[in-house]
């Protein structure tokens, strides 16, 4: 669809790998808990897999690109304890935090319903069979506004075709973002990709409304913060 390079062309990740030292627990956490849920790095990733589904009997399967702290992926997860939630992120201070979320504590259970990546999600995403995803997340990922890095952008068609195909018919993409560039470029990677999916909106102030089901993560809730404003999309994958 167009020639110019994309992330599913760029064989490298741009931007943080780590941050500020992890506290003791959360390295206790990446050593001990992480592997044990961590998904293969080589062979098909499904709910067979990763969840030991039996065939014909598989749960419905979720996949989070950047999960940032991971609050959205638990809270959903938690939500929905009968699905499968698949979850990558390079940022080791934000697997760190999200496998906090996962473990739970004295107060709140965590959520066994979980699987993370600590790396590129379109290395786990070109290995789930195509049609098996119900949902796929992008929200608030890294803008990068200035025009020569927009090829570095996960929305690109490269990704959006990828995704498409993992979806089920019928299945939902969700994106979210608060910078105004993100956002037009977004929307005209959509246009391109009318025939893949329709956007579920009835008029733009759909867009300024956060959906059900969809909570405020630490970004946004910076974001507003900042005097940001944030938009919200859904688009469902089509059935023909």
């Amino acid at each position: 669809m167009t020639s110019a390079p994309d992330p599913t062309t760029i064989n490298r990740l741009y931007g943080r790998s780590k941050g500020k030292p992890l506290r003791a627990f959360q390295q206790h956490l990446v050593d001990t808990l992480l592997p044990e849920i961590a998904v293969p790095l080589d062979g098909e990733v499904s709910a067979r897999t990763l969840f030991g589904d039996a065939p014909g009997n598989e749960r419905t399967m979720h996949f989070e690109i950047g999960f940032g702290g991971g609050e959205h992926m638990a809270f959903r997860a938690d939500m929905l304890p009968d699905h499968g939630f698949i979850g990558c992120e390079p940022f080791v201070n934000g697997v760190a935090q999200a496998l906090t979320h996962v473990h739970g504590n004295a107060e709140k259970p965590g959520v066994p319903n979980v699987r993370i990546h600590h790396g590129d999600a379109l290395d786990v995403l070109r290995r789930i069979p195509d049609g098996s995803l119900t949902f796929v997340y992008l929200l608030h990922p890294d803008p990068w506004p200035k025009a020569r890095h927009a090829k570095r952008r996960m929305m690109n068609d490269g990704p959006v075709d990828l995704i498409a195909a993992k979806l089920k018919r019928g299945g939902e993409f969700r994106f979210g973002t608060d910078h105004p560039v993100y956002v037009a470029h977004a929307m005209m990677i959509m246009r391109r990709h009318r025939h893949q999916f329709d956007w579920l909106a009835n008029d733009a102030s759909d867009m300024l409304n956060r959906p059900g089901g969809w909570p405020e993560t630490r970004y946004e809730a910076k974001a507003r913060r900042l005097g940001h404003e944030v938009w919200y999309f859904r688009y469902r994958r089509r059935a023909e």
